[in-house]
């Protein structure tokens, strides 16, 4: 199919940016020495200071008990993981690498354009919380002139975001006066802004990020509208307030947002973000509140109707990436960008007329697909049908197949040379360190196979018995897990995989689109593709996500109902 026109879009060749100062990376659990207090903090604080202390009281033994259960929880998960590094300065407790993972501080970086930029630490991907980073949406889904600034864009308001795990980016905001600091993801999947309340007593992920505390706001007013935010796995429940908040050094006055008294998603109490920032639109605004975009252009706040994304890939880079809202960035793209116009006034869905392997049509979007741009979304999601496919041509493979290579690779020769040695296939596992076997067995249905496993503790030793009576078993093995891996040494002869929006065609390489992951003390890539099934007529449905936001530069333009891509740079 031909790809429809599109609008071209010059650079202009400057523009001009603000940035938010104050900054709070930690969760409300752990205390740093690298924040600085404001004075008007300060005062704030001495208001109601005998109801916070008691408050502060109950909090902390609910924190330190729940520190108590992760520690527990942490040094379990972990403990495969320190037994296979096998180097002593490697191995900690449980509560040492919770610690680990969640302390960390923020440094203030001036750069030459006269931007304050925030200097980020990162953490690898790691595979046992790639699902917290995720949020998947239930029921209704949720060079030319390079450097310069640009007069045109007078009020362009930067947040620079945090890149967790390659798979979240998130950015700072205050809410009342004076702000209270949280971390948010810039969602355009979602309409609605919510962030945890003091009133959240019951739920775990409250107690391990920051509060909303409306007593400590002079600019506070009660809604009390109770409402819920469904997602795909769980949901958050609070009641409607109104606030001030603060985004870069703009002040949106009496935003109407969610104190979330009950956060569903187990997940949230992982991630590295307190709540969500919706910048989608009113219609798909749960209780139809105006999303906060409306009201920075209402109240004359920005005077230009867009927001630009640029998603920082880079995983040794300080800065995870920018949201600027009224402006741009030109630093961060090359060429123009090719706007194409939304086709739903729900979402930012647009068209996308054909997906291409090595530059051959796989022929799924003939009559053109729909597509949604979505930055609270990390990998891409398309049909079942085409997703495969892809993953198939770039060689990817689940992660139970996985797992099993990774045995075979590894004590494969060994094994095949015991058993042509006449041992007996229970003792070849328990002879090279992978079974600890004392005589019992379990019989299994393993892809449709019956097989004879040993009672071994682990993982490796499963696997060992499977490949001591069936060698070849590693293909056939489910994929219950979601997720596949690809073969990080083949990347460069992996083929590009192009969309065609508008009337161009927006390649991703394998180091594009596959993700790098830590898997017992190995770096291993994912692919970043993933299964999405929706029924018609909203469906079929293609999620562009952080995956390929990471290779263009993005900018969602309200005032026309567009969007637009260029060639992202660093």
């Amino acid at each position: 199919m031909e790809p429809a026109p599109a609008t071209i879009i010059s650079s202009p060749s400057s523009t001009s940016k603000t940035v938010l100062h104050k900054s709070r990376y930690l969760t409300s659990i752990l205390p740093s020495p690298c924040l600085a207090t404001s004075p008007s903090t300060l005062n704030s604080r001495s208001n109601g200071s005998s109801l916070r202390r008691k408050n502060q009281a109950f909090a902390g033994i609910i924190k330190l008990l729940f520190l108590f259960y992760f520690a527990i929880v942490l040094a379990f998960q972990f403990q495969p993981v320190i037994q296979l590094c096998g180097h002593e300065a490697e191995v900690y407790s449980g509560s040492q690498l919770f610690v680990m993972a969640w302390a960390c501080c923020l440094a203030l970086d001036d750069s030459s354009d006269g931007l304050v930029r925030i200097g980020l630490k990162k953490k690898p991907l790691d595979l046992a919380r790639l699902h917290a980073a995720r949020i998947t949406r239930g029921n209704g889904f949720h060079a030319q002139g390079l450097g310069k600034v640009d007069d045109n864009y007078p009020k362009a308001n930067t947040v620079y975001l945090k890149n967790y795990m390659d798979a979240q980016y998130y950015g700072e905001i205050g809410i009342g006066s004076p702000p209270q600091t949280f971390s948010v993801v810039f969602d355009t999947g979602s309409s609605n802004l919510w962030v945890p309340s003091s009133k959240c007593y019951f739920s775990i992920a409250c107690y391990f990020h920051a509060r909303y505390r409306a007593v400590l706001s002079r600019t506070y007013s009660k809604n009390g509208r109770h409402c819920k935010i469904n997602y795909g796995s769980g949901s958050i429940s609070g009641f409607f307030s109104q606030d001030h908040v603060q985004i870069g050094e703009i002040v949106i006055k009496n935003q109407v947002f969610t104190e979330a008294t009950k956060e569903g998603l187990f997940a949230f109490s992982l991630a590295q973000f307190d709540g969500i920032l919706g910048l989608g639109f009113q219609n798909a605004s749960v209780g139809k509140i105006p999303p906060i975009w409306y009201n920075m252009v209402q109240q004359s706040l920005v005077s230009m109707e867009i927001v630009s994304f640029w998603l920082n890939r880079d995983p040794k880079a300080k800065i995870g990436g920018e949201v600027i809202f009224g402006g741009v960035d030109w630093r961060h793209f090359m060429g123009d960008h090719t706007f194409v116009p939304i086709t739903r006034k729900d979402y930012w869905q647009i068209e996308v007329g054909d997906i291409l392997i090595a530059g051959s049509s796989t022929g799924f979007c003939e009559g053109g697909c729909a597509a949604i741009v979505d930055t609270g979304t990390s990998m891409i999601a398309g049909p079942t049908t085409v997703v495969t496919q892809i993953n198939h041509a770039i060689g990817a493979e689940g992660i139970v197949s996985f797992n099993c290579k990774n045995v075979v690779n590894k004590y494969g020769r060994l094994i095949w040379q015991f058993l042509v040695s006449g041992f007996q296939p229970e003792n070849v596992c328990s002879d090279i360190g992978l079974c600890a076997y004392n005589g019992t067995k379990n019989a299994r249905q393993v892809a449709g196979m019956e097989t004879v496993i040993g009672n071994g503790d682990n993982a490796a030793c499963t696997f060992c018995e499977m490949i001591a009576f069936w060698i070849q078993l590693c293909e056939n093995l489910p994929n219950p897990g979601g997720k596949d891996f690809v073969n990080c040494d083949a990347l460069a002869t992996m083929p590009v995989i192009s969309f065609a929006i508008g009337d161009k065609y927006f390649p991703l390489t394998a180091e594009q689109y596959t993700l790098k992951v830590e898997v017992n003390c190995t770096t291993v890539c994912l692919s970043g593709f993933t299964a999405l099934d929706v029924p018609r007529p909203d469906g079929p449905l293609w999620v562009l996500g952080d995956v390929f936001l990471g290779a263009y530069h993005t900018i969602f333009d309200f005032g026309n109902l567009q969007v637009g891509f260029a060639k992202s740079i660093l």
